[in-house]
């Protein structure tokens, strides 16, 4: 019995150190961020920073209205919107406005987004 006890002490102690160190690693020390360019360290910011809810209708509305599928358009558009919260300005390009948006790709490997 004394030797069930002491084997569940050692692993709830393990596992709590595994927690602990876990938890550690995800957390950026300041002195990193002292050694980070001013770029490198507003888009570490960003990340953790709540999504902006924006409306996805009229901005993809804005997006495809010059597309010649518009209802595709506007369907992958929302879709990708949706999961990013954002929207590169304009009818074409400028995805390096929204890299999410840049990023999302169709389960053939092509872009997802207009």
């Amino acid at each position: 019995m004394k030797l069930i006890f002491s084997v569940s002490v050692i692993a709830v102690l393990l596992l709590l150190q595994a927690f602990a160190e876990a938890s550690s690693a995800n957390s950026v020390p300041s002195s990193t961020l002292a050694s980070m360019d001013a770029g490198d360290a507003a888009s570490l910011r960003a990340k953790h920073r709540p999504q902006i809810k924006i409306n996805c209708s009229s901005a993809c509305s804005k997006r495809c209205k010059k597309a010649s599928r518009k209802k595709r358009c506007t369907r992958a558009c929302k879709s990708c919107c949706m999961r990013c919260h954002c929207v590169p300005p304009g009818t074409y390009g400028n995805k390096n406005a929204c890299p999410c948006y840049a990023r999302l790709k169709t389960h053939g490997n092509k872009l997802k987004c207009p």
